[in-house]
């Protein structure tokens, strides 16, 4: 069987425009494009026999489909060779069983799906192996593609600077400047990108490579190019295969440029399409207060007892946040977000600097290691556990989109009380002792009648 997919306008208009062509939005209207597949050709395979051969790969050395993406290889990009994949081995991430953090907030069915346990420490890497990998293809084909380029608050360009590295294409990363760790500006600069560090915000960085992705031989490798998404809907798929191919109640997904939230939603629905699954999970998209354009337009339809549409956002100066790679005050993905919602009975949430700090350490105490974008998530997942909008016998996922180790200065700073304007009530700073075995055992003994 032979199975195809195309880019169409997300809003309908215009016809259909190959993969392999260079184009981000619809020539007719603007919109922006999403891939779609040819679900009558997917349909000629029964949902018991996808779900087997997904199984069938899933993490072995058969390339590509070890690959947690490349598993899906028919329902991401079919039309790549796989000579021309170009794959780290992402996905296949843990689900952690929150059990210890669930319980303390009342709701012990609670999973974090660890994204950020890939190669470059982020989800990152499930759109950006897509998206290399098709321009490998399109280079193949004969489109004179030079150079990636991205505007990023970190993660992005650390994934795409790996992914281009390994398939041998420049990268040009843009950054704001002085505003992502040291981590993830090391991560680029070792892969050998072209690191420009702007003097603007991330908004910033993107109106000005898209200028720059206006010559059609450097491609944009931002979320607005829908074939990231492809990538990223695998998160979805993968969830409801770790679970036996159960769907879970909800699914918490922090939110920034919103890609990711319309990603897990069509994998989600594409699943529900094609009869691997009977119903779709709710859908939370959860924003830091100092960025959180999505939120307030959700808030303005909810005090006005409708629905969200595109017509209540308004974009936003985003204020500095912990949660450094969400800040965004104007989203590309915003029209893909508010269907996903739609579709998803979804909500939005958003949490302080102070909530999501907190988050991060309380849940840290129960065995995990969480960046502050997860933290953003586990706190708007207390907030609506309290609201009881999550009820105590829901299975919930929270999306942990990065490598905890990837903001070390944060959690450093946290402990050791140093954050301003936050209380840091779960701060451990290391005892300091003398070198009496006597007197160290004492004091430890003390410090376990504290913990006790």
């Amino acid at each position: 069987m032979t199975y195809s997919a195309w880019f169409e306008a997300v809003d309908g208009s215009g016809g259909r425009h190959s993969l392999g062509e260079v184009i981000y939005r619809s020539p007719e209207t603007g919109a922006l494009l999403e891939v779609v597949h040819d679900l009558d050709a997917l349909r000629n395979r029964s949902a018991a026999a996808w779900k087997r051969l997904f199984d069938e790969r899933y993490g072995r050395t058969r390339w590509p489909y070890g690959s947690g993406v490349w598993s899906k290889h028919e329902w991401v990009q079919p039309h790549v060779h796989p000579d021309h994949v170009v794959s780290l081995y992402e996905g296949n991430t843990n689900l952690f069983w929150a059990e210890r953090y669930g319980a303390q907030i009342g709701v012990p069915d609670l999973w974090v799906k660890q994204c950020g346990t890939s190669h470059t420490g982020s989800f990152k890497d499930l759109g950006m192996t897509v998206l290399v990998s098709s321009v490998k293809q399109m280079i193949a084909d004969g489109q004179p593609i030079r150079a990636l380029a991205c505007a990023s608050t970190g993660d992005t360009s650390a994934a795409l600077a790996a992914y281009g590295a390994a398939a041998g294409i420049p990268v040009v990363v843009l950054l704001p400047r002085g505003k992502i760790s040291a981590a993830q500006l090391v991560q680029p600069m070792a892969n050998g990108a072209i690191v420009c560090s702007l003097d603007t915000d991330f908004d910033g960085c993107m109106r000005v490579v898209q200028h720059l992705t206006e010559d059609p031989q450097i491609y944009l490798a931002n979320s607005m190019n829908s074939l990231r998404v492809e990538g990223q809907k695998t998160i979805a798929i993968e969830i409801v295969q770790q679970f036996d191919w159960e769907v879970p109640d909800w699914v918490l997904v922090p939110g920034g440029n919103l890609g990711n939230v319309s990603a897990i939603a069509k994998g989600f629905l594409q699943m529900q399409a094609l009869g691997l699954i009977d119903r779709l999970p709710r859908l939370a998209c959860c924003q830091a207060e100092a960025a959180n354009p999505l939120y307030l337009a959700y808030r303005k339809a909810a005090s006005e007892g409708r629905a969200l549409s595109e017509a209540d956002f308004a974009p936003v100066e985003a204020q500095p946040t912990l949660a450094s790679a969400i800040r965004i005050g104007h989203p590309v993905s915003l029209p893909k977000a508010v269907r996903a919602l739609a579709a998803t009975r979804g909500v939005v949430e958003q949490a302080s600097e102070a909530e999501l700090a907190d988050a991060v350490a309380r849940a840290d105490r129960t065995g995990m290691f969480n960046c502050p974008h997860t933290g953003v998530a586990l706190a708007c997942f207390e907030k609506l556990v309290a609201q009881g909008e999550i009820r105590r016998d829901d299975r919930v996922v929270v999306i942990s989109t990065a490598h905890g180790l990837k903001f070390t200065e944060f959690k450093a700073r946290y402990h050791e009380r140093a954050l301003p304007g936050i209380d840091a009530p779960y701060a451990n700073v290391p005892l300091e002792m003398g070198a009496d075995p006597a007197e160290v055992a004492s004091a430890i003994h003390r410090a376990l009648d504290r913990q006790a």
